[in-house]
């Protein structure tokens, strides 16, 4: 049981990159395929986050003298998270202006017909 409770995060994490891949893989609408880079942008910033997580630890700020150094939780993967969640914005963004144009200019947003179609 404890090693379910344990996993359960990182479960999530794969649950949501396999969902989010599968997503961008199989679908032939580029808003669908947005929404699944966003997933699996989603699963690997928890994946970060629960590789980083210690069980009952404290932040290096707020430590107390003689409190051992594998209680402290590592700031790092939080700040490549909150980084990555900054690009993953700005990469939505760009992602849905270009979607607006596609449709503007083809008229669809099925993947397959913009790639058949002549420029």
């Amino acid at each position: 049981m404890n090693l379910l409770y344990d996993s359960t995060y990182y479960i999530a994490s794969i649950g949501l990159i396999a969902i989010g891949l599968y997503i961008m893989l199989v679908k032939k609408n580029l808003i669908k395929v947005i929404i699944g880079l966003c997933i699996f942008e989603t699963g690997i910033n928890l994946l970060l986050i629960v590789m980083g997580y210690i069980s009952h630890g404290t932040a290096p700020v707020f430590s107390q003298t003689g409190l051992s150094a594998g209680k402290m939780v590592d700031p790092t993967p939080q700040a490549l998270v909150l980084t990555s969640i900054v690009i993953g914005v700005a990469v939505l963004a760009l992602a849905l202006s270009l979607a607006v144009r596609l449709h503007e200019h083809y008229g669809t947003l099925n993947l397959r017909k913009i790639r058949d179609l002549k420029w």
